[in-house]
């Protein structure tokens, strides 16, 4: 049961991740390193 909410958590927070990068980059390109987030 936790390892399900640790696997939905990282799955919403990399949805958001990439939302606030896309929108950061000006829907240019699509960063798929994480290092350029914060």
């Amino acid at each position: 049961m936790t390892l399900l909410i640790l696997l939905a958590a990282a799955s919403v927070w990399g949805i958001v991740a990439s939302a606030i990068a896309v929108h950061r980059d000006g829907y240019r390109r699509v960063p798929t390193d994480r290092a350029r987030l914060p």
